[in-house]
């Protein structure tokens, strides 16, 4: 089962919805980073359930603890397993969808492919396995920050709930902006009209779906690879792995397939404060050839509604007799973006940790390179 992520900074999450734990184990994280246990936890605290009454009422702390990797608060070079236990496991409310499939969850898939699944709440489909993905996020956040500095930032906010949508000038800039709202909207009359929605979803057992979006300052120009991972690709792959994602769009995205070429190219220009190469506009969203080019990036991401609600469907079961289903029991969102945001963040920071490291890999080889070259030069090494 393909569990990790990256090729560099290496990462596998594991554990189930209502097994002992969840967690993730990183591989590939440079030795001597000193690593906040803190912050860690203050990501995974942005992540949890009951926050307020517009997510899942689940009670969990979700402590993390570092189990290996780390000594006096350093990263030893060896993989780093951070280890966050299941405090308010309650198998016994999926009995009613041990054998009938629930639509829109992946029962009948996960038996298809390996004859047997976890049953309650999901298992690894849940969206409680994304804690490993976030505890591994932070982790990468650090090492970029202590890397390039703290001028690397991801935000990310909820743009859209169903077809109620921020202003355009509503852009946040900071996460502390960002998380001042229940559903991490930073337009406060779309949050109010989202509310509203939310709660006549949730008296009608329904759910909604929508949008975020992303925005990711400080990444120099040279990250990502050509052809096959390609930054925004990486980025792609990443998003679309996240549990109820089902779009993503860089840059412009698909509102530039409706442009001209004249209006969707960036121009070019040479800021005068610094004398960086920038571009006039942004609707390639920080990305060219797979590779970046010192603009912010920007990207959404689309979530579906959450399967589980409360109405009776149609459904059929392991022998593929019809059966009605009506879930009763389970704890659940009405809607994933808000708790999504600061799991979209972690994705963006394993990304651009990877492709970081990459990116300094790829310099060392090619200094390298130059001087075995020059050391095989006739004369070399020769007094002159």
């Amino acid at each position: 089962m393909a569990s990790q992520t990256g090729v560099i900074f290496r990462v596998s999450t594991f554990g189930e919805s209502h097994g002992v734990s969840v967690g993730c184990c990183i591989d590939g994280c440079p030795a001597g980073l000193p690593l906040s246990v803190d912050m860690i936890q203050s990501e995974l605290n942005r992540r949890r359930p009951g926050q307020n009454p517009f997510t899942s009422p689940r009670a969990e702390l979700d402590l993390c603890r570092i189990v290996s990797g780390v000594e006096k608060g350093l990263t030893l070079g060896t993989p780093i397993t951070i280890l966050i236990d299941n405090g308010n496991a309650q198998p016994a409310d999926y009995t009613e969808s041990e054998t009938a499939y629930r639509p829109g969850h992946a029962d009948y898939t996960y038996d298809a492919k390996f004859g047997i699944r976890a049953a309650s709440g999901g298992g690894r489909a849940s969206a409680r396995e994304t804690i490993g993905r976030v505890a591994a996020g932070a982790v990468a956040k650090q090492l970029l920050q202590h890397v390039f500095g703290e001028s690397i930032a991801a935000v990310a906010w909820v743009q859209r709930i169903a077809q109620i949508e921020c202003s355009p000038e509503s852009r946040p800039l900071t996460n502390s902006a960002v998380d001042t709202s229940d559903l991490r909207v930073p337009d406060a009359r779309a949050e109010s009209q989202m509310k509203e929605l939310l709660t006549h979803l949730m008296n009608q057992g329904d759910t909604a779906g929508g949008l975020i979006r992303c925005c990711v300052r400080g990444v120099p120009p040279g990250w990502g690879e050509p052809v096959f991972d390609k930054l925004e690709a990486d980025l792609a792959k990443a998003m679309l792995s996240l549990p109820a994602s089902r779009s993503f769009e860089m840059g412009s995205g698909l509102a530039g397939t409706f442009l001209t070429g004249s209006a969707q190219n960036d121009s070019f220009a040479r800021e005068p404060a610094t004398g960086r190469i920038v571009t006039r506009t942004n609707n390639s969203g920080g990305v060219q050839g797979g590779i970046s080019n010192g603009m912010e990036l920007e990207f959404a991401v689309g979530f579906k509604p959450v399967s589980t609600i409360r109405t009776a469907q149609a459904t059929v079961d392991a022998n593929g007799n019809s059966h009605t289903l009506k879930i009763s029991k389970g704890r659940h969102d009405p809607c994933v973006l808000p708790r999504a945001v600061p799991i979209v963040e972690a994705m963006t920071w394993l990304v651009l940790a990877d492709h970081g490291l990459r990116a300094l890999s790829n310099r060392v080889a090619n200094l390298t390179t130059l001087s075995l070259s020059r050391a095989a030069e006739p004369g070399a090494g020769k007094t002159p």
